[in-house]
């Protein structure tokens, strides 16, 4: 059982647009233990933290001002352009670096590369963990129509595996881990492509799981379940919450609609305020005795990010306080 308080950090991919120290600032006034720092440029440049020496140091004393630290890196962007089919919509989340000309195969290998980069900065931080997506080949087939062969699944597969082994290969010398979020568009999606996933790339101990319930259970899949049949390879540990809005005519797909659109079969919503139930992950995580971090992640459309992250902190807190100190019968005997 685990014997102090994991460590809740704030994940900063959806505050991008904010400074790194005024953020900080933030975090810290909240309470926060620390960040999951996204790979973007106004919190952590991956192409000026390999070209400046005097690059990284300086961050980490940002952080250390504000008493903070950075127990994992989000590399969640470039990370999706790995695998995928790129088209124009990767070009809104790409550095023009990683873009180029725009050619799918440049973009795909220059992105391998920002992620070997991530691994070595997120050394150099501290940080053993870096969560991301893989992105994929066969995302697009999901609805199986055209048909498609078994061969052409397995392909994707395989076209993972061979794009990522070279990557965890950097991720093995500096010590470091990957964390696939399993998510919609990623190589691994729900429960058994996630076995599939991990199958294919030979169940190296460089990679394994970011939980994040929010992308399960409006597909249908028990998020305590998850955590507890992929113990052995969860590396990190993502809190977003979401709310399903079946009413007949809402499907689980989206329709197209936007984020906060009441017509959606299910939105993300802030920590506690939608329906999975988090207690039951704690006392998962309490079982197998996670010690990692649990990061908060805001995606709620229809609410405030600076009254999000305070109260997500709270009712993580809150959480976090049913860890057990003993065995209730531990002294059934004595006496």
């Amino acid at each position: 059982m685990p014997t102090a308080p994991r460590p809740i950090t704030l994940f900063t991919q959806q505050w991008a647009d904010m400074p790194l120290e005024d953020l900080c600032a933030k975090a810290a006034g909240w309470g926060y233990d620390g960040l999951e720092i996204a790979a973007c440029p106004r919190h952590l440049d991956i192409g000026r933290a390999a070209g400046d020496p005097d690059y990284l140091p300086e961050l980490k004393a940002t952080l250390d001002r504000y008493g903070l630290r950075v127990f994992t890196v989000g590399a969640h962007l470039v990370g999706q352009a790995v695998c995928d089919l790129v088209d124009e919509r990767h070009r809104g989340i790409l550095p023009d670096r990683i873009w180029g000309d725009g050619g799918p195969e440049g973009v795909r290998r220059r992105a391998a590369q920002e992620i070997q980069a991530t691994a070595r900065a997120a050394a150099v931080l501290g940080a053993d963990t870096v969560v991301g997506f893989t992105g994929s080949s066969i995302w697009h087939a999901l609805a199986m129509f055209p048909p498609i062969s078994e061969q052409f699944v397995a392909d994707g597969f395989d076209d993972f595996a061979c794009r990522w082994h070279p990557i965890l290969d950097v991720f093995d010398e500096v010590g470091v881990r990957f964390a696939l979020e399993v998510h919609p568009t990623e190589i691994a999606y729900d429960y058994w492509t996630t076995h599939r996933a991990l199958d294919a790339i030979g169940n190296r101990t460089a990679f394994g799981i970011n939980f994040d319930p929010s992308h399960l259970i409006w597909q249908g899949i028990d998020p305590s379940a998850f955590l507890y049949d992929f113990r052995e390879r969860l590396y990190h540990v993502d809190f977003k919450d979401t709310k399903l809005h079946a009413d007949g005519r809402n499907g689980v797909l989206g329709s197209h609609l936007p984020w906060a659109d009441p017509r959606r079969g299910w939105d993300f919503v802030t920590v506690g305020r939608g329906d999975i139930d988090f207690e039951a992950c704690v006392r998962v995580l309490n079982s197998i005795g996670y010690q990692g971090p649990v990061s908060v992640e805001w995606e709620d459309a229809g609410y405030d990010r600076l009254l999000a992250a305070p109260e997500a902190l709270a009712e993580v807190r809150r959480l976090t306080a049913i860890t057990p100190s003993g065995r209730f019968d531990a002294d059934f005997g004595d006496g």
